[in-house]
Order: C-alpha cells, then structure tokens, then sequence
C-alpha cells in the first residue's frame, strides 16, 4: 500500500541546496541524465557533487529496454558510482505487479526486449516468447526490436484471456537525432486489436515511483524529470517533491501550458540546481517577482521586468499564468441584464493558450 503524501506546491522556495533537503534523488534518464549514449553535458560532474553533500543519487526510467545492469554499466561510462541497486525500470514495475497477481513461475508473453526477460527472472515469472505457451499475462515494453510479429502475438494471447501490462504510455522517447516513437504508440497497436486496456506500470502511474521509493529507502524523495506528462505528473500523484529541468522534451512554454497535475515543485536549467538553493515567488495584486524579475497579465499578454537569472524570470512568468488560468469565473455585469434581473453572465479564466508568451520569454532570454 502507498503511503499518503502531499506534493509541495509548484514553484515552492527551498532554503538551503536540494540535495541537502532531500535524501534520494530520481533521476529520469532520457533527456536529464542522457541523450542517447550521450551525457547531457555536466549532468555526470553535478550528480558526483550532489553525491558527495550526503544524497543518494537513484536512477528510474520508463524505457524498459534494458536491464538494471546494463544501464548502470552505461552511467559507469560517464564517470558516475552505479551499481545495478541505483536503477529501477519499468520492466521492474511491471513484474512486480504481475507477480502480485500470478504464483512463481507462471508463463508471460513478453512484448519487448531483455529488459523484460530479466525482471520477470528476478520475481519468479517465466518469460516466453510465443502466445503458444498459454501466458497468463501479457508484458510489453519499449525495445527498438519489437515488430509486428511480437505484437500481433500480444494481440492474440491477450483475446485469449491473458492479462496485458504495459511498462509506460510514452508515445516519444528523445534520441540524438530528435524524438523518435516511444512504447504508448506500439502500445497503441495491439490496443487497436483488443477490446481492453492495460494495466500501466511506469510514470505517470504510482507503480513505478512506489517500487523506486521502496528499494532506494528514500524518505524524503526529490523526482528529476523532463517530462511535465509523465515525470511530473508522476511525482505529484504519489505525493513527492519535484525538479523539472530544460534538458529535454518539454520547454518553458509547455510549462505555462501545464494543468495543475503536471506543475512542478522546482524549475532549474539542469542539474546544477541541486547544489542551489530554490527562490520562491512573492504575490502583491496581479505582480508575481522572484528574485530580481516581476511578471504581470496585462490584456491577455504576459508583461515581465527587470533583470537576473533567465529562471528566475520564468519562475514569475509561471506564477502569473497559472494564476491567471486557476482564477474562478468573474461575473460580467451588464446594464440589459441588470434592468432585467438576470444574473450576470460568468467571464471565464484565460486559457494558458490564449495568454502571449513570446515577448515575455524572449525578454528573460528562454524563448524558442
């Protein structure tokens, strides 16, 4: 059973460096550890730093194509102290949750690649490769292998009654060349040849975070993502703090964009922020400041001044819209329905999409 947190509330100050606040850090690893085979560049010297102040430094990814171990071997590559114990997949996740409803060696169509084959070896599951085998269940995860065969077998094991999990929903994954196909899209295949939908392991679901919680024992767990649909969103459903940061796929302009589900507690760059300290945004009226910056609506436009750090700028930027967007319905008083009695017709909040960012953004400097 998961334990009941509350999520800080987005854009929330903290005095002192994050990784003196928070025991555990969650590092997704597309688009915020790496691209590819790739470092994102200073990510590996800024993990070592937070490393050495005392936090313990866990990796959790959605993409299940590889097993724990190989995906510490590929972060040792950078320089960086992992051991396989640091890493929690998806594929974990979803074994874990099968498990929890078939006994030990029971057979499971895997949809997928090693990743999948190793974790359910590691619950006591028995990994086939055909529906011939009569799987009870169905796993299916991203690997760059997975063709039509494999999904048109998951396809008919599953309308033969097996249980379908699935690792994760993303339907892009970041690649050096640009983002390319995620496993919501193969997902997507085999769901428009069954009549049920799967059981979903990894972020934004509580699966994944959950398992990651418990084997790295955090207490007080930071997530660090890229992703406002799946890191994020993740984060505030099992009720932890959370770093988004601009390495990835969402950019500044996601974020004003952002539903109250997927607003992060912190904004930063990169991972240097772990070593900083994080401002808080202070209201007076319609002005949102942080730091040395002040943001405002004016005519459906966002309005910013002043000068400092580019995210400080946007920490303002945020305050604004999201407020803007959550205020309640204004009641638009007319002389005609006043002479009438009827009530006044309500004025709705500004979408996020009608509120102009560009000229606000370029001025902090984090315009497209």
């Amino acid at each position: 059973m998961s334990k009941e947190r509350t999520a800080p509330e987005p854009l929330s100050a903290c005095d002192e460096a994050l990784a003196t606040r928070y025991d555990v850090a969650l590092l997704d690893l597309d688009g915020v550890v790496y691209v590819g085979p790739d470092p994102v560049p200073d990510a590996p010297e800024y993990l070592r730093k937070a490393a050495k102040e005392g936090m313990r430094i866990g990796f959790i990814t959605n993409n299940a194509s590889r097993p724990a171990r190989v995906v510490a071997e590929h972060l040792s590559s950078f320089g960086l102290d992992v051991l396989p114990d640091d890493v929690v997949t998806s594929a974990q996740a979803a074994a874990k949750l099968v498990a929890a409803e078939f006994p030990k060696g029971s057979p499971v169509l895997v949809v997928g690649g090693e990743g999948l084959y190793v974790a359910l070896e590691e619950y006591g599951l028995t990994p086939v490769r055909s529906s011939d085998g009569h799987p009870v269940a169905v796993v299916q995860g991203f690997d760059p292998d997975v063709n039509w065969v494999m999904l048109a077998d998951g396809a008919h094991a599953i309308n033969e009654g097996a249980k379908w999990f699935a690792t994760n929903m993303d339907e892009t994954i970041p690649t050096a060349a640009g983002k390319a196909p995620g496993n919501g899209t193969l997902v997507q295949a085999i769901r428009a040849a069954v009549d049920v939908d799967p059981v979903v392991a990894g972020k934004p679901e509580p699966p994944l975070l959950e398992t990651s919680i418990e084997r790295l024992e955090a207490k007080h767990p930071l997530m660090i993502g890229d992703r406002l649909d799946s890191d994020i969103e993740g984060a505030n459903a099992v009720g932890i703090a959370s770093l988004w940061v601009a390495t990835g796929v969402h950019d500044a302009y996601d974020l004003a964009r952002a539903p109250k589900n997927q607003r992060p507690t912190y904004v930063a760059a990169g991972l240097g922020a772990l070593a900083e300290k994080q401002p808080g945004v202070t209201v007076d009226g319609s002005k949102h400041s942080c730091a040395g910056w002040t943001a405002e609506i004016v005519n459906n436009a966002v309005s910013v001044k002043g000068e400092g750090e580019p995210y400080d700028g946007l920490r303002a930027i945020l305050s604004a819209v999201w407020t803007a967007v959550d205020a309640p319905a204004e009641p638009v008083k007319t002389a005609k329905a006043t002479a009438r009695g009827r009530r006044p017709r309500p004025k709705p909040a500004p979408t996020a999409d009608a509120i102009a960012l560009d000229g606000a953004l370029h001025r902090i400097g984090l315009a497209n």
